[in-house]
């Protein structure tokens, strides 16, 4: 069988806000991971559109999309083209898993929640003739999934080619997260053994690794077998993690002697009330002043995450949240719109209250405000994003930003890191271009380490 696994382009990749070098950082993991469950006699091919040209002149056999809300209309384009020729479309992923009943429009198959098992079992009944129009998540057991289908990826068009995941889901149920669509009504966090996650490790070349898990540190005695296993490794890797995971205990220092070099973290706002409106229940009560203060003493660098949006924010949310940033030693951050995701909890009630002012998901991409805000119109907000990150990326406030560390090390880390991820675009996109990330990545590392 011919099957053709395709990631289209997010909405971003047409817009204003398209910065190649963002969506040339992991290859699609999961439709590798989906094409390691086909048979050795399969025609296998992975399409991704943010690096490559879609080509909708063939005619395979099967055709499996992935969804999210920002490139479901491309998704439904592509599934459109294939159905009118006779081709076998699936789709899957968060946004097919959201809204179901929109999906099957556009699909003769739909596959909710996680693929590890409802994928296996479709293509097995698919080549049987006998598959169902719809197929739920059912039981899921971690055990023997195979390795993903590295082979298939287009490695030189990548920074990152070495990300993975050991689990799926997070065990926090915050309101706004889109993660909770997903894990509706059921088990929201997997995780592999550990003889697992050290295979796929050995599996990789290189040093750098990025663990694309929705908090690396959610299964903490796994994680410390991990980060024990992983020291003299040579390792450098990034990842995701909670303010409260950093506080706790000392995985923190296990995870940099294992060579963890840039922690993600959702701050998302710096007032208490919107942490709780939210349900981040990880953030409420901490000090987040200490858990950065920690992590620069080891030697981590921060990209922190913030929401501007939520119901207790004023017009001054953006500047009071940017100087936070710099005052505080933040390298990067990574800025959103509230944006509430259909099958969220905040969706539901914002619907229910008529502040949902629409629904044309090509503005859900976090730059947009889609609802009503009790204190900012859509024009601040949206201004007001646009500002924040053009203030916390000016040259003076990098400087400024990197003169908060305590170390010379660690100052010219965040100098460097910061400088080079948001001020050489044209740079980044002259190395995409010609085809030349292979060799970025080893000043990645160089910069990490």
């Amino acid at each position: 069988m011919k099957i053709k696994f395709i990631l289209p382009a997010l909405e971003e990749a047409k817009s204003p806000y398209w910065r190649p070098i963002k969506y040339s950082l992991f290859p699609p993991l999961g439709l590798a991971t989906l094409a390691s469950f086909c048979g050795e006699e399969d025609e296998i091919e992975i399409v991704d559109e943010h690096i490559e040209t879609l080509k909708l002149d063939d005619f395979p056999d099967l055709v499996c999309i992935e969804t999210y809300i920002t490139n479901s209309y491309r998704a439904y384009e592509i599934a459109d083209n294939y159905r009118k020729k006779g081709v076998t479309v699936a789709l899957g992923g968060l946004h097919a898993t959201s809204v179901p009943y929109e999906a099957k429009k556009h699909c003769d198959v739909i596959l909710l929640g996680l693929g590890e098992s409802s994928f296996p079992k479709f293509l097995k009944e698919l080549k049987e003739g006998r598959n169902k129009k719809i197929y739920n998540q059912g039981d899921v057991c971690f055990d023997s999934i195979p390795l993903p289908r590295r082979d298939l990826f287009k490695n030189d068009k990548y920074l990152v080619p070495n990300s993975m995941v050991f689990s799926r889901g997070c065990p926090n149920k915050c309101s706004f997260c889109y993660v909770s669509s997903f894990y509706k009504g059921g088990k929201s966090y997997y995780s592999y053994k550990i003889d697992r996650i050290l295979e796929e490790i050995d599996s990789m070349k290189g040093r750098n690794l990025y663990f694309l898990d929705d908090n690396i540190f959610a299964n903490k005695n796994l994680v410390r077998q991990l980060f024990k296993e992983m020291k003299g490794m040579n390792r450098v890797f990034q990842g995701a993690i909670t303010v409260d995971s950093v506080l706790n205990d000392d995985t923190i220092e296990l995870a940099y002697e294992a060579g963890f070099r840039s922690a993600f973290i959702g701050f998302e706002s710096i007032n208490q009330i919107n942490l709780k409106s939210a349900n981040k229940l990880s953030n409420l009560g901490q000090d987040y002043q200490k858990a950065i203060k920690r992590l620069d003493e080891i030697g981590i660098m921060i990209n922190g995450s913030f929401i501007f949006g939520l119901d207790d924010d004023k017009k001054d949310v953006f500047s009071r949240t940017t100087e936070w940033a710099i005052d505080n030693g933040i390298t990067t951050v990574t800025n959103h719109i509230l944006t509430p995701y259909p099958g969220t909890p905040i969706f539901e009630e914002m619907k229910k209250t008529n502040r949902i002012v629409t629904e044309d998901w090509r503005k859900y991409d976090t730059r947009h405000l889609t609802f009503n805000h009790p204190n900012i119109t859509k024009e601040e907000m949206e201004k007001g994003y646009k500002e924040s990150y053009e203030e916390f990326y000016k040259w003076s406030n990098i400087f400024k930003d990197s003169k908060n560390h305590e170390e010379l090390k660690m100052k010219l880390k965040h100098f460097t890191y910061a400088g080079a991820w948001k001020k050489f675009e044209p740079v980044w996109n002259f190395l995409i271009k010609t085809e030349m990330l292979p060799k970025a990545r080893r000043v990645l590392v160089n910069t990490l380490k």
